[in-house]
């Protein structure tokens, strides 16, 4: 049983996120490899779920191989600007009913055609068939998630997109992770957030200080079903700040073991999040405006980039990674 398998039983078929990883890889000749899927017979890049504590590196490596039997020596992740995977666009409904947004990051790499002679997909089902395919002649491809990914391709080669498949609007959920975390009790969820560095013109960050714990961290939150990681970020930064930002550009995944957390209730996370910086600021930032439990902010500092808190002094790993990459 996976992880979401794991959490059918008490959620039903509703939507849940789906953190996953896929996997385009392409020969010489520039042809993609898919896979015929076995739930529903129609094809796909090979690809899955991510489970709780995995890297996305190390998910695209183990479901390749699991579906496969191959190895892709210069597997990476796709920069951030094609490689983020979320949106409403992104819903999909399995054969038996089961909902998901799916979320996530995209690998990329390359093999030779006749790498696929030693292809031998694991005994599962989940692989009918292998084969490359020219971007001009794809056969019927499975759920928009695919779909986006062979637009991606067909645009680096001036093909036109191909359409995508109709779905439904996105659930009015409201708080979907506290939902979730009351129904899961105190297992590890994959809950799929986003933090920003909300920079003003003088390149300070804005710090917020939380009053029970007295740590600083970035302005953030959790995504509902539904929205893309840039339009969560967009909307928790108007909510909890008042400010509206120009752009919003995405600077790191962080997701993997080092950043699970545990609170003081014994609820085991591991965060799925997007940093983004926030740049080209409208609005005044007031605390009346931080739209948070009462009393949980003690305070909002601008901080120079020296002036940052030590080792220690962040709440959350995720903030902590952030931090560390923007400094290195």
């Amino acid at each position: 049983m996976g992880y979401l398998s794991d959490l059918r039983p008490i959620w039903g078929s509703a939507p849940l996120f789906a953190v996953g990883i896929g996997v385009i890889l392409q020969d010489e000749r520039g042809r993609v490899l898919l896979q015929q899927r076995g739930d529903d017979g129609l094809w796909g890049t090979p690809g899955g779920a991510v489970e709780p504590g995995e890297d996305f590196l190390a998910a695209a490596q183990r479901e390749l191989w699991e579906e496969t039997g191959l190895v892709c020596p210069n597997l990476h992740l796709m920069d951030l600007s094609e490689g983020l995977v979320s949106g409403p666009e992104l819903y999909h409904c399995y054969p038996n009913g089961h909902q998901v947004y799916m979320v996530g990051m995209r690998a990329q790499g390359t093999l030779p055609a006749a790498a696929l002679a030693d292809a031998v997909p694991d005994d599962s089902g989940e692989t009918l068939a292998l084969a490359w395919f020219e971007l001009n002649n794809l056969p019927p491809i499975s759920a928009n998630a695919n779909i986006v990914k062979m637009n991606l391709l067909r645009a680096r080669v001036g093909l036109p997109p191909l359409p995508l498949l109709p779905v439904p609007a996105p659930p009015m959920t409201g708080n979907h992770a506290e939902a979730l975390r009351a129904a899961a009790g105190t297992r590890p969820l994959l809950l799929p957030s986003v933090s920003l560095q909300v920079l003003d013109e003088a390149g300070r960050w804005l710090l917020l200080k939380h009053t029970t714990t007295g740590l600083w961290t970035l302005p953030g939150g959790r995504m509902e079903p539904g929205e893309s990681f840039e339009g969560c970020a967009a909307r928790l930064l108007q909510a909890k700040t008042g400010l509206t930002a120009a752009r919003l550009i995405p600077v790191r995944m962080q997701a993997g073991a080092n950043l699970r957390f545990q609170d003081q209730e014994g609820n085991i996370t591991d965060p799925i999040g997007v940093l983004f910086r926030a740049e080209g600021l409208s609005g005044s930032l007031q605390l009346s405006s931080l739209r948070l439990p009462a009393g949980e902010i003690a305070g909002a500092r601008w901080a120079e980039p020296d002036e940052l808190p030590g080792e220690g002094e962040w709440m959350g790993n995720a903030v902590q990674a952030g931090k560390q990459a923007q400094l290195s």
